[in-house]
């Protein structure tokens, strides 16, 4: 890793402090190279530390020396405070919640996001600038320097500024040793998981490196976007807390273990409800907003919460009544997180425990949807008169997440997998051939692809069944509140935001059959996790229709 900084503010430094420059850095490249410096926010680069924090305040609204000192970091607060930023807008996030100190705490965070990050070794332009009057404030060491007007001789405050230099110094090298060893080991790991038995090294690109499946899936969940609009989708929320408050007498004096708790909104539902104990598990950084949540609402003498994965955590209790859990993804199973409320089931629920939701069932349509083909598929032939079909690399591969119109069904939607949460088991939930029949109700100029989405069922007895061919926005009318609550993501209902699953079929050179009433088509479909990454998901449908000669098979992924 590259330790070059920029020479311009260190030799003001160190003519000022008479120090000897090999001291400082005795790593230091030739003075007169410039460092390159990448924005927080985005790819720009700049030829210093002062033009991108410029950059980044009159752009992105963001003043990283302000929020430093609202937060009172230390140095290497301040290196977390960089990398966890930097980690955030690798996924997106272009507003990461810097509010507190305690979203950035993790160690993890001191290991650099970027490779040869020049920021992270020009930090001493943000926290010990000398020309601006910086470092003689700044808390280097947990104690403010004394200002000028204090110290008045300056033999002094060279003194002062030559102890401020050297603990610098010291936090930069300690910095530099432990990425360095952090990166040696993450090598050498690496290194050994690809040895063959027999010792011979084996090729590896970087595409065969093992990734961890759930540092990601864990860090996505740690910021207030995400819960804001799993809040929001009043759906899938008033469905939970109409169940729970219809229901209070499930709940009176019971113990429940909510998985996965997020924010805790459904551990403060069941509390509300008469729950006698409430253990709240989530493994990521949303679990200290959760514990803040419950404190401020006065529940804190019913609700306790846990960090860490629920096969890894110790509960204070042998047994709970009721498991409760928001475990669903896109097209129900991406994520895996039903693996880990499984889990819980089977080490925790009582003999005659409850579990929340009790079914959920998955289901598919034929799509038929020519105005989307000629928006978002079509529209790339000829773009302001250019041809810019290289924009769809990889749309007939991917499952795209989006709301489909009810008038895109090409024929009613059917069932190919129910899941019974008492009793479901986790091999069941990979699966290759799961059969379905679709008969087209309307001529269409071609079969575009295929639609999934859920129904989830929340029944207030492990008893009650929810027959496969039910669907949850008819539940309603053929059930009473009492006997339970359910809803569909599906395009018959309300707009939730899973939306559905849209798996677009590749024609390719065979060209679309148009298609007319009544034909039938012969399907099935598996769902398979990745090898790579257990969180992710290949979709795989094989399909038949019947009077074309058509057989096709496809496979599609969600990462």
């Amino acid at each position: 890793m590259s330790s070059e900084r920029s020479s311009s503010n260190n030799s003001e430094i160190t003519d000022k402090l008479n120090l000897d420059e090999d001291q400082v850095w005795k790593d230091t490249e030739i003075d007169e190279e410039k460092i390159t410096v990448v924005s927080l926010f985005g790819p720009e680069t700049f030829d210093g530390v002062r033009s991108m924090l410029k950059h980044c305040k009159d752009v992105h609204h963001f003043d990283l020396t302000k929020v430093r000192d609202d937060l009172g970091l230390d140095f290497f607060g301040l290196i977390k405070l960089v990398n966890f930023i930097r980690s955030e807008v690798q996924r997106g996030n272009l507003t990461p919640d810097v509010s507190s100190e305690t979203v950035f705490e993790d160690d993890g965070y001191l290991q650099p996001v970027l490779e040869d990050d020049a920021l992270l070794y020009s930090l001493d332009e943000v926290v010990g600038d000398i020309e601006d009057g910086v470092l003689s404030r700044a808390n280097t060491n947990g104690t403010k320097l004394p200002s000028n007007e204090h110290s008045p001789n300056a033999r002094d405050r060279v003194i002062e500024l030559e102890k401020a230099m050297q603990r610098l110094q010291l936090e930069f090298s300690e910095y530099r040793e432990t990425v360095t060893k952090t990166l040696e080991n993450r090598w050498n790991t690496t290194e050994d998981a690809f040895k063959p038995a027999n010792g011979a090294e084996k090729s590896c690109t970087k595409k065969e490196l093992p990734q961890d499946d759930d540092s990601h899936y864990f860090s996505s969940y740690s910021t207030n976007d995400i819960h804001e609009i799993m809040l929001k989708d009043t759906i899938r929320t008033d469905a939970y807390r109409n169940f729970i408050y219809d229901n209070k007498h499930l709940f009176k004096d019971k113990i429940v273990l909510d998985v996965g708790c997020g924010t805790g909104i459904l551990s403060m539902f069941c509390a509300q409800a008469g729950a006698a104990k409430i253990i709240a598990v989530d493994n990521s950084e949303i679990i200290n907003k959760a514990r803040e949540n419950i404190h401020d609402n006065s529940l804190g003498d019913v609700i306790t919460c846990l960090r860490g994965k629920i096969e890894e955590v110790s509960l204070p209790v042998t047994r709970a009544d009721i498991i409760i859990s928001e475990w669903m993804g896109y097209c129900l199973l991406y994520e895996a997180m039903l693996d880990s409320v499984l889990w819980a089931r089977d080490h925790y629920l009582a003999p005659d425990g409850l579990m929340i939701p009790s079914h959920v069932t998955l289901r598919i349509a034929p799509l038929a949807d020519p105005d989307y083909i000629a928006d978002h598929i079509n529209y790339w032939q000829s773009v302001y008169g250019f041809k810019m079909t290289s924009m769809l690399a990889n749309i007939y591969d991917e499952v795209v997440v989006r709301d489909v119109k009810s008038s895109a069904l090409a024929a009613e939607s059917q069932p190919f997998l129910e899941l019974p949460l008492h009793s479901i088991q986790k091999e069941d939930l990979t699966f290759s051939r799961r059969p379905f029949t679709f008969q087209l109700k309307e001529d269409i100029r071609s079969l575009d692809g295929f639609v999934i989405w859920f129904d989830t069922f929340l029944l207030p007895s492990r008893e009650w069944k929810a027959p496969l061919h039910e669907r949850a926005e008819e539940w309603k009318y053929i059930c009473p509140a009492s006997d339970g609550l359910a809803f569909t993501t599906g395009p018959g209902g309300p707009h939730t935001h899973w939306q559905q699953g849209v798996l677009l079929i590749d024609h390719g050179r065979r060209g679309a059959l148009e298609l007319r009433k009544g034909q039938t088509i012969r399907a099935n479909i598996g769902y398979k996790k990745r090898k790579g990454n257990q969180r992710e998901l290949d979709i795989t449908i094989r399909w038949e229709i019947r009077g074309s000669g058509e057989k096709a098979k496809q496979l599609w992924f969600m990462r």
